[in-house]
């Protein structure tokens, strides 16, 4: 089984007036590299994929390559039209990786036997391990647990991004053992790694990258006090990173520190000024 233990960042995509800014990209990879995180997932629900053309996808996964080992670099393989995916997967695949990150199709809401052919398919072309993303409030499908269980069962899907919402079923998947559970939640980070789950795709980690890698190792190393306490230290800022349409709040706070610009791909927009206040003053607090 591939290893996706901790903290992984689901990563922006900076632009630069309407196009991808790779200087800042770098500069962005540097910083979080410095804190220590396990991984980037490129071209996620954070990095705007779906605003994004195939071409400008792979060119940002190449840049991301150009500085990050190929076993810390997870790629988004999203969309509805399966036949266009596994042509996509195979571009993808050109390439060395650690994985590819699949939600289920939008919008056609299939079946479960679809779902499970859905991911059986593109498990069976993979050549590097999926990872299942779970996020029924974007894709408007749930897939119930015992689809899961036999999803998950394939050999190619090693790891869950679960985003569901459902303890039970987090909790299930972790004590039966067949893939690595990544909180997808940000919130739920703490909750999960207590639990005995692997790590997290987080987008809120862009910020303070250390104190998210910290809370892991605290609780892999037995120190739930000083995980929980680094937790209520997060939480304010993941709270904030969410009070828009994701990405937009973590633009803003990247802008802040001058990482990165705010421009997001409409039809997101940036965040309103009473957000980026809100941000400013949790960001200080967050710093102290």
């Amino acid at each position: 089984m591939s290893n996706f233990q901790g903290i992984w960042v689901a990563l922006v995509t900076p632009f630069r007036n309407g196009e991808i800014d790779f200087a800042s990209l770098d500069r962005l990879l540097s910083k979080l590299l410095e804190d220590g995180v396990a991984g980037f997932v490129v071209c996620g629900t954070t990095g705007e994929a779906a605003a994004l053309s195939h071409s400008e996808q792979l060119a940002v996964l190449d840049a991301v390559l150009q500085l990050v080992p190929p076993d810390r670099v997870i790629m988004g393989l999203a969309g509805n039209q399966l036949s266009a995916l596994l042509d996509l997967q195979r571009q993808i695949q050109r390439r060395p990786l650690a994985g590819l990150l699949v939600p289920a199709p939008y919008y056609i809401r299939p079946s479960q036997a679809g779902l499970e052919h859905f991911f059986t398919t593109l498990a069976d072309a993979a050549e590097v391990p999926l990872v299942l993303y779970d996020i029924p409030y974007r894709t408007g499908i749930r897939i119930e647990r015992d689809t899961l269980r036999r999803i998950v069962s394939h050999s190619n899907i090693q790891a869950i991004k679960d985003c569901a919402g459902d303890a039970e079923t987090t909790m299930a998947l972790i004590a039966e053992g067949q893939v690595q559970v990544l909180a997808g939640e940000d919130t739920q980070i703490f909750n999960t790694l207590c639990l005995g789950g692997a790590g997290a795709i987080s987008a809120s980690a862009h910020i303070r990258a250390d104190l998210y890698v910290r809370m892991q190792q605290c609780v892999a190393g037995g120190d739930l006090q000083g995980a929980r306490q680094l937790h209520y230290q997060l939480l304010p800022w993941m709270q904030a990173a969410f009070a828009e349409a994701n990405p937009s709040a973590i633009k803003a706070a990247l802008a802040l520190q001058d990482l990165i610009g705010e421009e997001t791909r409409a039809p997101l927009l940036p965040c309103t000024a009473a957000t980026r206040e809100r941000l400013r003053e949790v960001l200080a607090r967050l710093t102290c």
